[in-house]
C-alpha cells in the first residue's frame, strides 16, 4: 500500500472545486436574496382590521418569523463568508490541506462541505 504523499490538489482538481464552489456561491446568494424578501415582507398583509382578536398572537409570531429570518441571513451570510475564503484557498493552492494534520481532506468530504478547513481525523481529534 502506498503511501499519500501528495501534498496539495493538482490545478485540475482546484478548477473543479472552484467550479463547485462558485455554483454553491451563487444558489447561497440567491437564498439569501429569499431569505432577506421574506424578512422585508413579514407584515400584516393588511388583515390589521378583519381579525382583532388574533392580532397579539400575530404580533408574536411576526416577531418570531423576523428572529428566525435574521437567524437564517446571518448563517447564510456566514456560509457565503466561508465559502469565498475556499475560493481565496483555492486561489492560494492551500484548498484541501487540513489545518490541523497538513494532510489533503478527502476529496468526497470536500464535495459534501467544500468550506471545510479540518480532515475528518482532525475534527474527531476536537470531540
Amino acid at each position: 500500500m502506498a503511501l499519500n504523499t501528495q501534498v496539495r490538489f493538482s490545478d485540475a482538481e482546484l478548477e473543479e472545486f472552484r467550479e463547485l464552489i462558485n455554483k454553491k456561491i451563487e444558489k447561497a446568494k440567491h437564498d439569501l436574496e429569499l431569505i432577506k424578501s421574506a424578512y422585508l415582507n413579514t407584515g400584516t398583509n393588511g388583515t390589521d382590521d378583519t381579525s382583532p382578536q388574533f392580532k397579539s398572537f400575530e404580533e408574536g409570531s411576526a416577531t418570531m418569523s423576523k428572529e428566525a429570518n435574521s437567524a437564517l441571513a446571518i448563517r447564510q451570510e456566514k456560509f457565503i463568508r466561508d465559502l469565498t475564503n475556499a475560493i481565496t484557498r483555492i486561489n492560494n493552492k492551500t484548498y484541501g490541506v487540513c489545518r490541523v494534520t497538513g494532510k489533503l481532506i478527502n476529496p468526497e468530504r470536500l464535495k459534501l462541505v467544500p468550506h471545510a478547513t479540518l480532515s475528518i481525523e482532525a475534527k474527531n481529534m476536537q470531540s
